[in-house]
C-alpha cells in the first residue's frame, strides 16, 4: 500500500510502504532483502557482468588480431615492394611474370568512381525518402514503406552483382549503345539503391530526433510543410545527416560482390564509367579465389590493398564521429 502524507500544506514527504500488518518499510530495505535472497537469480547477477566483460574482451581481440595480421603481412609486402611505387604509381599489373607493377592508384581510382556513383544514387534518394517519412507520412504509412526500405539492406550483395549485370545493365546499354557488359555506371547505380536503407533510416531517426515545437513555431509563423522540413528540421538534424552520408560512403568504398561481378577486373585511371573497371575489394577476391600462391609477391598485395582499404574506412568512420560531436544539436 502506498501512502502519501502533507507537510505544513506546501508539499508531501517521502513515499512509504507499508505491507498487509501495517509494517512500514522503505525501500532501500526492501532493496537489501531481495539482495539477501539466495537462488540462481543471484547467481546470474553475479555471472552477468563477468559473461559480459568476456564477450567485450573477445570482441577488442579479435579487432586486434585482425589489425595486426594486416600490419603484419603488410610489412612483408613493403619488404618487396616500394612503399613509394605503391602509393604513388599508376599501373597495377600484378601477375606479371617476372615484376610486376603494384600502383596502387588504378584500384583507388576504380573504388572511387563507384563510391561517387553510387552516392549521387543514394543520397538523393535517401534524403528525400527520409523527409518523406519523418514530416508527410502518417503512422501507418511509416509502419509500413520503413520495413519494406530497409528489406533491401538485407539482400545479400551477390544478388544485388547479379541484377546489376542481367537486369540494370541491358536497360543502360539501351540507353548508352557504348556501355560493355562490365562497366562501372551499373555496379556504382546499384551500389547507391543498397545504400539507399542506410542513408533514409539514419536520416528519419535524426530529423524525429527534432523537437515537435520547433515545427509548430514554424507553422505558427506561416511556414510551409516544405520549408519546415527544408530550413527547419533539415538544419537541425544536419548533423546526423551527414554522418548517414560519410557512413554510406564507407559502405559504397567497402563493397565487394556488386563490383566484383559487373564492374569488371581492369584496374584503370580513368573517369570513363562505361568501360571495365577494379576496385581494391574486387581485386582482393580475385587474388583470393586462387590466383596467385601463398607466400607470394602478389599474395601479399591483398594485404597491402586490404589495409589501403581499411585506412580509407577508418578515415571515414572518424569524420562521421567528428561530424556528429562537432554539430550535433541538443535539445
Amino acid at each position: 500500500m502506498l501512502l502519501i502524507f502533507p507537510c505544513n500544506g506546501k508539499g508531501f514527504t517521502t513515499l512509504a510502504l507499508v505491507n498487509s500488518n501495517n509494517q512500514k518499510g522503505s525501500v532501500k530495505e526492501l532493496i537489501k532483502q531481495n539482495k539477501s535472497k539466495k537462488g540462481a537469480s543471484v547467481i546470474i547477477e553475479k555471472m552477468m557482468p563477468v559473461l559480459l566483460f568476456l564477450t567485450a574482451v573477445v570482441s577488442a581481440l579479435t579487432t586486434v588480431g585482425i589489425l595486426f595480421t594486416l600490419i603484419f603481412e603488410t610489412i612483408m609486402f613493403f619488404s618487396r615492394v616500394s612503399f613509394v611505387e605503391f602509393i604513388t604509381g599508376k599501373k597495377w599489373l600484378p601477375f606479371v611474370e617476372q615484376a610486376g607493377n603494384f600502383g596502387v592508384l588504378p584500384l583507388v581510382m576504380g573504388t572511387l568512381l563507384i563510391t561517387v556513383i553510387a552516392m549521387l544514387v543514394a543520397i538523393p534518394v535517401g534524403l528525400a525518402a527520409a523527409i518523406f517519412l519523418s514530416e508527410y507520412a502518417s503512422d501507418r504509412t511509416r509502419r509500413i514503406i520503413k520495413p519494406i526500405l530497409e528489406v533491401l539492406a538485407g539482400i545479400p550483395t551477390i544478388v544485388y552483382g547479379f541484377f546489376a549485370l542481367t537486369f540494370v545493365t541491358p536497360i543502360l546499354q539501351k540507353i548508352i549503345p557504348d556501355l560493355g557488359l562490365f562497366n562501372a555506371l551499373s555496379p556504382g547505380i546499384v551500389v547507391g539503391i543498397m545504400i539507399i536503407p542506410m542513408i533514409a533510416s539514419l536520416s528519419e531517426d535524426a530529423m524525429s530526433s527534432v523537437p515537435q515545437s520547433m515545427r509548430e513555431g514554424a507553422l505558427g509563423l506561416g511556414a510551409t510543410r516544405l520549408e519546415v522540413a527544408i530550413k527547419v528540421v533539415l538544419p537541425a538534424a544536419l548533423s546526423g545527416i551527414i554522418a548517414s552520408f560519410v557512413l554510406g560512403i564507407s559502405r559504397a568504398i567497402g563493397e565487394t560482390m556488386i563490383v566484383t561481378v559487373a564492374g569488371g577486373a581492369t584496374p584503370t585511371m580513368t573517369l570513363d564509367v562505361t568501360g571495365s573497371i577494379q576496385t581494391m575489394t574486387a581485386y582482393i577476391v580475385q587474388v583470393a579465389t586462387g590466383d596467385a600462391g601463398y607466400g607470394t609477391t602478389v599474395y601479399y598485395s591483398i594485404y597491402a590493398v586490404g589495409m589501403t582499404l581499411f585506412v580509407f574506412t577508418l578515415l571515414m568512420n572518424l569524420v562521421a564521429q567528428f561530424i556528429t560531436k562537432r554539430f550535433r544539436e541538443e535539445y
